[in-house]
C-alpha cells in the first residue's frame, strides 16, 4: 500500500472505530501518550560530538525506523475514545506524516542551506520557529544583555558548535534546488550581520567574543562556498502539486487542495483590492494618515494603541481578558526605527506607523504564546508546540482573522482610513500566498513570486528591493502551506463561527466562541471544528482527498 493510502486508511479508522491490526491492537489512550513521548525523543537527530547528525546514513536510518512508529499508531483502536482523545491521535498521525514527507520530499538537510542557520536574534510570534530548522538553534532573544558570567559561558559553548555545524552542512548539502540554494546565501549573510551585532555587545567576555568571531568567520566562509557552488544548482525547488496536496491532507490537515487554494486566493485578492478602492472612494475627503515620526511619538502612540485595543476587547465582550494579555502586547511595542525614509520602510511598518492599533489585532499571536506558557493545555500531546509548523493555520489564521473581524466589530469606526489598511494587509497575504502555491507547482521561480507579490500589493509598499518580500517567499518555499495558512486559517475560522452560530442560535456569542476556540489549543482548525461542533466530516473529507 502506498504511504498516502496507508494514512488515509488510518484517518478513516479514527472516525469509524476500526483497527488495522487486531493481533497487536491497543485501545488505551495512555498508550498513545506513551507512543507520543517516545516519538518526540526519536524525532530528534542523534548527536555526534555534540553536533546533530544529518548525514545521509543517519537520515536513512531514521527513515527506516520511522516505520515502527507508524505500525504502532496503526494498531490503535480508538473505539470509545472521547473526541479530544481522537483529535490527539490525529495530531500524532500528522507529526509522523511530517517526518515521512521530510524524508520523501523536502529533505531540508540535503536541499536547503538555510536549514543550517543557527542564530535567531528575535522570538518567533508562533509556537515554534517557522520553517525547517536544524536541531540546536541558538535563540539569542532568550538571553538578557548585558550577560552574566554564567550566561556568557553558556552562549559561548553553543556558539562553538557553529563552525562544526557548517562543516557537516557542506557534506550533507547534496541537492540541486536552485532557488533554495541562492536564498540560503542571503540567510547566511544575515547570520553574519547578526553575529557582528552580537560581537559589539559581548566585549566584556573574552571567551564569548572569540566564539562569536569564530562563528562569524565560519559563516562568511560558508557563504563563499555557497556562492561557489550556486552555478551548479539547476533544479526547481517546489515540491509539485501532487506532493503539495498530500502534505496539506496528511500533515497540516487542510481540507482544501492546491487547486482550491489557488481559487480562494484569487478571490480574496480581488475582494481585497476592490474593497480598498471602495474605502478610498468613501474616504476621499479625509486627510491622509501620518506616519509615526519620532521615538517619543512611537512610545506614546503604540502604548495608547494597546490600551485602546484591550479596552475594546473587554467592552465588546470579544474574549475573556486574562491578566497577562495587556503585558504580552505591550512587551512587543519595540522602538522607533530612526533614519529610514518613509518611502523605504518595510511593508508592515507602513501600516503600523499609520495606525498602531491595526497590527495589535494581529498581535493575537502574543496572547496565544502567553496562554501556552501560563495555561498549558491539559493534554500532554498539545502541551508543547506541534512539529512541522502544523499549528500554522490556527496561529496565523486567527491572527489574520482578528484584523478583519475587529474592523467589522467597529474598532476603526472613528478612523475610517484605517479600514483601508485592513484591505491592504489582506491583499498582500493573498498575493504572497499565490506566490507560495505557484512556486511549489514549479510555475514560478522565487524571483517571479517576489515580483508577483510586490506587483499585486497596493500602494507599492511591498518593495521588490526590500527584505520582507524576499524573506517571506523564501520561508514559503521551505515550508509548504505556510504562505497560504493566513487566509486559509482565517476562512476556516469564519466558517466555524457561522456553523456554531447556526447550531447554537440565540446561545451563540463571540466571547463564548473565542474562549472555546482558545481552550482547544494550538492545533489545526479542522480538529478544533471537530471538537466544537462534534462533526468529524472534515476528517473524513481529508481521508478521501487522495
Amino acid at each position: 500500500m502506498r504511504p498516502a493510502l496507508t494514512y488515509i486508511a488510518l484517518a478513516a479508522c479514527v472516525v469509524s472505530g476500526c483497527a488495522p491490526d487486531a493481533a497487536t491492537r491497543t485501545n488505551r489512550y495512555d498508550d498513545l501518550v506513551t507512543l507520543f513521548n517516545e516519538w518526540r525523543a526519536f524525532q530528534k537527530p542523534k548527536l555526534v560530538d555534540g553536533i546533530a547528525d544529518y548525514s545521509a546514513a543517519a537520515m536513512a536510518t531514521q527513515q527506516r525506523d520511522l516505520a515502527s512508529y507508524k505500525r504502532r499508531l496503526a494498531a490503535m483502536d480508538t473505539t470509545g475514545w472521547s473526541t479530544p482523545q481522537q483529535v490527539d491521535y490525529h495530531l500524532v498521525r500528522a507529526e509522523l506524516s511530517g517526518m515521512e514527507f521530510d524524508h520523501r520530499v523536502l529533505k531540508p538537510w540535503a536541499r536547503n542551506p538555510a536549514f543550517y542557520v543557527s542564530i535567531f536574534p528575535s522570538q518567533s510570534d508562533v509556537p515554534a520557529r517557522e520553517g525547517p530548522v536544524a536541531f540546536g538553534a541558538i535563540e539569542l532573544w532568550t538571553y538578557q544583555f548585558p550577560l552574566s558570567a554564567e550566561q556568557a559561558s553558556e552562549l559561548s559553548t553553543k556558539l562553538k558548535s557553529v563552525p562544526a555545524v557548517l562543516r557537516h552542512a557542506r557534506e550533507n548539502l547534496t541537492g540541486d534546488a536552485h532557488d533554495l540554494w541562492v536564498a540560503g546565501i542571503r540567510s547566511f549573510k544575515d547570520q553574519s550581520r547578526d553575529l557582528a551585532s552580537l560581537d559589539s555587545s559581548v566585549s566584556g567576555h573574552a571567551e564569548l567574543a572569540l566564539s562569536v568571531r569564530r562563528a562569524r568567520d565560519a559563516t562568511d566562509e560558508f557563504v563563499l562556498w555557497l556562492e561557489k557552488e550556486a552555478p551548479t544548482k539547476n533544479e526547481r525547488s517546489g515540491v509539485g502539486i501532487a506532493d503539495y496536496n498530500w502534505y496539506l491532507a496528511n500533515v497540516h490537515l487542510i481540507p482544501f487542495s492546491w487547486q482550491e487554494q489557488v481559487g480562494i486566493m484569487r478571490s480574496e485578492l480581488a475582494r481585497a483590492n476592490a474593497s480598498l478602492r471602495l474605502e478610498e472612494e468613501r474616504n476621499r475627503a479625509l486627510p491622509a494618515q501620518q506616519l509615526v515620526a519620532s521615538e517619543e511619538e512611537h512610545t506614546r502612540r503604540f502604548n495608547a494603541a494597546v490600551t485602546e485595543y484591550m479596552k475594546f476587547l473587554a467592552d465588546h465582550d470579544v474574549v475573556t481578558i486574562r491578566p497577562y494579555m495587556d503585558s504580552a502586547l505591550r512587551a512587543r511595542i519595540g522602538t522607533f526605527s530612526a533614519g529610514v525614509p518613509d518611502t523605504l520602510r518595510e511593508f508592515f511598518t507602513q501600516s503600523d506607523y499609520r495606525d498602531p492599533v491595526v497590527m495589535r489585532t494581529h498581535g493575537y499571536h502574543w496572547f496565544d504564546l502567553a496562554r501556552m506558557a501560563r495555561e498549558p493545555h491539559e493534554s500532554p500531546i498539545r502541551h508543547a508546540p506541534l512539529l512541522y509548523n502544523i499549528f500554522d493555520d490556527r496561529a496565523e489564521g486567527m491572527a489574520t482573522a482578528m484584523e478583519e473581524m475587529m474592523m467589522h466589530a467597529g474598532l476603526f469606526d472613528t478612523r475610517p482610513r484605517s479600514r483601508e489598511l485592513i484591505w491592504i494587509l489582506l491583499a498582500q497575504r493573498a498575493a504572497r500566498a499565490l506566490g507560495d502555491l505557484r512556486m511549489h507547482a514549479n510555475e514560478f521561480t522565487m524571483e517571479e513570486a517576489v515580483n508577483f507579490a510586490s506587483l499585486w500589493t497596493p500602494r507599492g509598499w511591498l518593495r521588490k528591493d526590500g527584505s520582507t518580500v524576499w524573506g517571506e517567499q523564501h520561508l514559503y518555499l521551505q515550508q509548504p502551506s505556510y504562505g497560504t495558512s493566513y487566509i486559509i486559517g482565517k476562512i476556516q475560522i469564519e466558517q466555524l463561527i457561522g456553523d456554531l452560530a447556526r447550531q447554537q442560535r440565540a446561545q451563540f456569542t463571540l466571547k463564548k466562541f473565542m474562549d472555546a476556540f482558545n481552550a482547544a489549543g494550538m492545533i489545526p482548525v479542522t480538529l478544533i471544528r471537530w471538537e466544537l461542533t462534534g462533526d468529524p466530516s472534515e476528517v473524513r473529507h481529508l481521508a478521501e482527498l487522495q
